[in-house]
């Protein structure tokens, strides 16, 4: 028997009994589109945070106070050993493969220009950010190079907050005060969007010296550093922390945190979300699955009389067994297909209604779950079909 004449047979029944059928493949439409659904709602999330924090490159290293097994907002964790100062920037400043470093002073003040003013998050930074950061400059210029022992009353404002304070008029020039202090603004930074909820444009920039005496500290609650693409990662943090422990009196009261670390743990949680969803999937195609065999076990003993008919003119086991593997195949794949359709348009409908959600459908999953529904028809219908193979033609003919 060809392998056409096989597929016409094997849908001939099925559309014989298409709401059995239907009911028998749901569990298989509603695994599969489950699996899609929630997978491209994980893929699109894992896609967007990657992009959210390589868009300020991949060769930075975070130093952050206190010995810490996890990351955090910079400056959450407080109550260290030794605090981070600028003498530690000196000192990771001249190791080699470093070429540039960010010092961070970060807390909250209201910026007013006249009778406008709003509440943002105020960096203490240092010349360095628009290279290690990946920050570009609208208009004007970023902070002066030099001493950031030197507090400089200048300001450069993020895009968001200039608009709020001058509207469409230039802010160069003009003077805001910052928690009551008076700076003069001297560039407006480039738009560069939201990170991790945070609004990078709704801020502004003034040098670390003037950050600490605005929030009244001397400390540091982060250091960035960037070092050359020549120099492996691993070597840079090894020479940072030789440095630091040497500095800090032989204690690792500190944490270093590399991006390939941030990103190996977010891989981590989502590699545990993404077996939890195959285990929802999983179950639904399983019920799918018991689905397929009763109805094909049932169909053996409605079509016995057909199969000794068709062992009697000629049949071979090997044709009766490949019509019924046939028939399981079809309708795994079918739901399969079913439900590929249904998770996609189920993930674009609430891609549309809820614009701030990532959604990604890689297909290599489409085509995973095309194989895996495959894969279960064929296995439900085995055990059938070799009992239908198996018949004996004379018996089967009597029995009906």
């Amino acid at each position: 028997m060809s392998g056409r004449e096989l597929l016409r047979l094997a849908a001939g029944s099925l559309l014989s009994y298409r709401l059995r059928s239907s009911l028998n493949v749901l569990g298989i439409v509603i695994g599969i589109a489950a699996v899609i659904l929630l997978t491209s709602i994980g893929q699109g999330a894992r896609e967007y945070i990657v992009r959210q924090f390589t868009q300020f490159g991949t060769n930075l290293i975070a130093v952050q106070p206190g010995k810490l097994r996890t990351t955090g907002v910079p400056g959450a964790f407080t109550g260290t050993v030794r605090k981070l100062t600028l003498d530690d920037l000196d000192s990771l400043r001249r190791l080699p493969g470093v070429e540039a470093v960010v010092p961070l002073a970060l807390g909250t003040a209201r910026v007013e220009a006249g009778e406008r003013g709003r509440s943002v998050m105020v960096y203490g930074v240092n010349s360095e950010v628009p290279r290690v950061w990946k920050f570009g400059v609208r208009h004007g210029r970023f902070l002066p190079a030099g001493d950031p022992r030197r507090a400089a009353p200048v300001a450069v404002l993020g895009t968001r907050l200039k608009r709020e304070l001058f509207g469409e008029a230039s802010a160069l020039g003009e003077h805001v005060r910052i928690g009551g202090q008076r700076f003069l603004a001297i560039g407006v930074m480039e738009p560069k969007g939201r990170f991790l909820n945070f609004d990078l444009d709704d801020t502004v920039f003034i040098p670390v010296a003037a950050a600490q005496r605005l929030f009244n500290r001397d400390d540091l609650v982060e250091i960035d550093v960037l070092f050359s693409d020549a120099w492996e990662a691993d070597r840079v943090v090894e020479a940072i922390r030789r440095t630091m422990i040497e500095r800090h009196g032989g204690e690792e009261d500190f944490t270093i945190i590399t991006q390939k670390e941030m990103l190996d743990v977010l891989g981590r949680i989502f590699d545990i979300v993404s077996v939890s969803v195959g285990g929802m999937g999983g179950i639904s195609l399983l019920v799918g699955a018991i689905g397929i065999l009763t109805m094909m076990w049932i169909s053996v003993n409605e079509r016995t009389a057909e199969i000794g008919l068709a062992k009697a003119v000629g049949a071979r086991p090997a044709d009766i067994l490949a019509l019924f593997l046939v028939e399981a195949a079809l309708l795994s794949v079918a739901g399969g297909a079913v439900g590929i359709v249904t998770g996609i348009a189920l993930a674009r409908l609430l891609a549309w209604a809820l614009p701030g959600l990532p959604m990604e459908t890689p297909a290599s999953f489409v085509l995973a779950a095309l194989g895996v529904s495959l894969l279960v028809g064929i296995a439900s219908g085995a055990l059938p079909a070799r009992r239908a193979a198996s018949l004996d033609p004379i018996e089967a003919l009597r029995a009906e």
